[in-house]
């Protein structure tokens, strides 16, 4: 994504295509899950038609390209969590190929009380834990509302 974020080229662009596809769309839902039999086909399927609709692959592009501007923003965010100390939940997919569990771990660094939970499971971690997850939220909104 990096080539792409400096320059938007043929190649670049065929690169963040290949994102948009049946197969890595399949592949977002399933990597890191222990049971595959858990996620229901109709999602990744529904995704893929979703993200082939015409003119939306231009919309993908758009968006890959702008995901460079967070990492901008990240010390303002870490700011922020310094600053105010929110409550913070994170349930996150402990073999989630695209946001490691690294990502979550780190909220601890600037909020000390973050609950963090590391569930086995993906990306969508809801499509194949959701029996899991549920309880975590349930418990941090009625702790915190």
């Amino acid at each position: 994504m990096g080539d792409y974020w400096r320059e938007q080229t043929p190649r670049t662009e065929a690169g963040i295509r290949q994102a948009l596809t049946l197969e890595l769309t399949r592949w977002r839902y399933l990597a890191g899950v222990t049971d595959e039999t858990l996620v229901d086909p109709v999602t990744w399927t529904h995704d893929h038609d979703l993200l082939s609709r015409p003119g939306n692959d231009e919309v993908q592009l758009a968006l890959f390209q702008d995901y460079a501007s967070n990492l901008a923003m990240y010390p303002e965010v870490h700011r922020y969590f310094r600053e105010r100390q929110v409550p913070l939940l994170a349930v996150w997919g402990r073999s989630d190929p695209i946001f490691g569990p690294a990502g979550a771990l780190a909220f601890a660094t600037d909020l000390p009380d973050a609950e963090v939970h590391l569930v086995d499971g993906g990306h969508f971690l809801l499509e194949s834990a959701l029996d899991e997850v549920m309880p975590l939220i349930r418990a941090f909104l009625d702790k915190h509302l």
